[in-house]
């Protein structure tokens, strides 16, 4: 069954265009790539395949068709379409998992209400996408599993009633290359094998050019350009296509290394962690200088968000960690306000950082207001300044986050750890939900902050394509430990240990 969009129109209650005769058309078996950077319209263009609209937003022409008109259709038959005819992999794996609900009784659920046998499918699509399939696994909730095993289970669900039609959301954005590796080829089987018309939204061409079989670049609500995969990627014709081709960070080229002689301004020591039986971190040592950069790499499961947490006062340790000098208490509640202050932490989903119901402003203001004596003035030119810095406008700095775009987010996100002007910044998956444009102005910002406040960063990630661009130094986690540690170039012209070796031959490149 094909996917087909005609003319398709969408604007917010007020008038202003948001999708501007949008048209495309994905094949039975065929993978289309939407592409362009946050709030292009990608997403909303996507959400329409499904027949939905985000609040605000108004349908105002076109139409998208399967084998039915699905606009046309009342919600109540959109519904039960959604799910087995057409259906969606959200950007954020924790909008599609419910966190009470055992993962293998959320993809029963989806199978039963659509009338198939459940059983041996839940144990099948779990298979599929590289998850233990045994009734102990599927006991587990959600919050149990790393990002990346969400992510998966999220796949999951969106085939396990093998549906015509997929809207795939940056569904990789939170694996490591490794992991990334195996749902993209599972994605491009399962779209082959049951003759699914895939759209596949992100901002990554690098992935593109692994999965897609045509690419259509959106900017601005409208469709600029559009054509065989290989055609667009290496021989862009629009301006704006070839500024995001040119913007897709390498592993090649020189990397120069600027780290700094100071003694380190975070040290972990012997940092260990035990869930039950099993261990997550072993006795991880690691320093970062004022100044510097570390790039904590590893595939999801590793240790890496666990050790964030830790050095953030998130997770119980055993073990110290030094800021400047000074042991910090294991727990945010038993650190100073200077020391909240100096060591901030960008989560991997801005749902996590950002108070649903607080204006974007308001959220980025929550650290002044509680961790400074600024006044009400001092802390609204901060908030605006910062905003500024990280390309969002006034416009929304006024919005609840719910209604801005997910690139747009994870700048909030940013935005608000950086406005007390930390010494230490944590930086979890912080660009993983940006385009490559946005990303290289994100990287950009962080970089000029080391080098004017000697900042120290912790950049956590699976993405080693951006060691190059921001980090001095690699150090590679897998199974709790730190298996190699050193220069960013050293680490990537010449590794020693296997397992980076496979991380550097799994990395997707145009």
């Amino acid at each position: 069954m094909n996917l087909v969009v005609r003319n398709l129109s969408v604007a917010t209650a007020d008038g202003e265009k948001i999708l501007d005769d949008v048209s495309y058309r994905v094949d039975s078996g065929e993978i289309l790539a939407l592409v362009g950077e946050s709030g292009s319209g990608k997403t909303t263009a996507g959400l329409a395949a499904l027949g939905h609209f985000r609040t605000g937003l108004i349908n105002t022409g076109g139409t998208v068709t399967t084998d039915t008109d699905i606009l046309a259709l009342t919600e109540t038959a959109r519904r039960a379409l959604r799910g087995k005819t057409v259906s969606y992999i959200p950007q954020d794996p924790a909008l599609s998992l419910n966190p009470g609900i055992r993962i293998g009784k959320q993809i029963r659920e989806v199978l039963e209400n659509h009338g198939f046998e459940a059983e041996n499918r839940v144990k099948e699509v779990l298979d599929e996408v590289g998850l233990p399939s045994d009734p102990a696994y599927q006991r587990r909730y959600p919050h149990q599993l790393s990002g990346g095993q969400q992510q998966r289970v999220g796949v999951a669900m969106a085939f396990a009633c093998r549906p015509s039609v997929v809207v795939l959301d940056e569904p990789t954005t939170g694996l490591d290359v490794m992991t990334q590796s195996l749902v993209l080829r599972t994605i491009r089987q399962l779209t082959k094998d049951h003759g699914a018309a895939a759209l596949y939204i992100t901002h990554d061409l690098a992935v593109v050019a692994e999965i897609a079989d045509r690419v259509a670049v959106m900017y601005r609500g409208s469709i600029v350009e559009s054509g065989e995969t290989t055609k667009v990627l290496r021989t862009p014709e629009h301006p704006y296509t070839r500024e995001l081709v040119a913007a897709v960070p390498s592993l090649a080229g020189d990397s120069e290394a600027c780290a700094s002689a100071k003694d380190a301004v975070l040290a972990v020591q012997n940092i260990s962690v035990s869930y039950g039986d099993t261990q997550v971190l072993r006795g991880i040592d690691l320093t970062v200088r004022a100044g510097e950069c570390v790039m904590l790499l590893g595939e999801s499961g590793s240790g890496k968000t666990t050790l964030s947490h830790c050095i953030s006062g998130l997770a119980r340790y055993g073990g110290s960690i030094t800021l400047a000098g000074t042991e910090l208490a294991p727990s945010t509640k038993g650190r100073t306000k200077q020391h909240l202050r100096d060591l901030q932490y960008v989560f991997q989903s801005p749902f996590s950082s950002l108070n649903p119901r607080k204006t974007i402003a308001q959220s980025i203001e929550v650290p002044l207001l509680r961790l400074t004596d600024m006044s009400r003035t001092q802390r609204r030119e901060r908030v605006a300044e910062m905003l500024d810095r990280v390309r969002l406008s006034t416009a929304a700095a006024h919005r609840l986050p719910d209604q801005l775009s997910g690139g747009q987010r994870q700048r909030a996100a940013i935005a608000r750890a950086l406005v007390t002007t930390p010494r230490v910044l944590v930086c979890d998956e912080v660009t993983s939900a940006l385009d490559v444009s946005v990303q290289a102005t994100i990287l950009d910002l962080l970089g000029e902050l080391r080098q004017e406040l000697g900042m120290a960063m912790l950049f956590v990630t699976h993405n080693i394509a951006l060691a190059r661009q921001v980090a001095d130094r690699v150090a590679v986690l897998r199974g709790g430990e730190i298996v190699e540690i050193g220069d960013v170039g050293r680490i990537l012209d010449d590794p020693q240990h296997d397992y980076t070796k496979a991380l550097l031959a799994n990395t997707p490149s145009l």
